[in-house]
């Protein structure tokens, strides 16, 4: 029987997932994009390409900001990432972590900045759009104090407590000092919701009935409680939870 002197097939080598950025015609790449354009003219994943700058091996940038968004759901959620969530996926190390999380952080603070003429907050929604920032992308629950004068103009905003990713804990006594050290007559008390449901619990509830009662004690009016959540995940898509609107005050 003669031996066999054919030249054996190679195994077949795994294939490596095509580069997006290097298929990409000129000109539409998006740092030649933003040149001619401008940043506004960028979808948001090739924004996230930009700020990255680079892919790694089998992960161009292109592919990798994209991946962000799928995994993310949304440019919206994924301003909620922290950098744990971040280095979770493959082709994002430290470095790359910490410049995402350095944008999300420059965002917040950039919508939380304090305007010249403070703001009018006689409406939940009128709360709601100036408070939401500060709640945006928390994992825990946090609550503030919104001292008013007589036309409901914003003295002071207060972080009052920090509590845990499902409860804070609001004393009366502490609330109602803030707003006398104001030298304010009414104020509200808003906290936020983790989770993004801003519905009530049972002892959210109480609390405002406790705060409520002692502010009236001494004379003062407690205008609102306002729970902040995310309308994606909001059942009626407000995303916030006025008991005063709800008729429970």
């Amino acid at each position: 029987m003669s031996a066999d002197t054919s030249t054996p097939t190679p195994p077949d080598l795994p294939l490596l997932p095509p580069n997006r950025l290097r298929d990409l015609a000129s000109g539409q790449r998006p740092q030649e994009r933003a040149f001619a354009l401008g940043v506004g003219a960028l979808a948001d994943a090739e924004l996230l390409a930009l700020i990255l700058r680079s892919g790694t091996k089998g992960h161009d940038v292109i592919t990798l900001a994209n991946r962000l968004l799928t995994d993310a759901g949304s440019l919206h959620a994924l301003a909620r990432w922290q950098e744990r969530d971040f280095l979770r996926l493959k082709g994002i190390g430290k470095v790359k972590a910490l410049q995402l999380c350095t944008v999300m952080e420059i965002a917040r603070r950039v919508l939380t900045a304090e305007r010249d003429t403070p703001p009018i907050l006689a409406e939940p929604q009128d709360l709601y759009a100036y408070l939401r920032p500060r709640a945006f992308g928390l994992d825990v629950e946090k609550c503030w104090v919104l001292t008013l004068n007589s036309r409901n103009r914003l003295l002071r905003c207060t972080e009052l407590t920090s509590g845990t990713s499902v409860q804070t804990l609001v004393r009366p006594a502490e609330v109602l000092r803030e707003v006398i050290r104001e030298g304010a007559q009414a104020f509200v008390v808003a906290h936020n919701h983790p989770t993004g449901d801003p519905f009530p619990s049972s002892s959210d509830a109480r609390v405002t009935q406790n705060l409520r009662a002692a502010a009236e004690a001494v004379g003062l009016c407690l205008a609102d409680h306002l729970i902040l959540g995310d309308p994606m995940i909001d059942p009626c898509k407000v995303g916030y939870y006025s008991f005063r609107a709800a008729g429970r005050m």
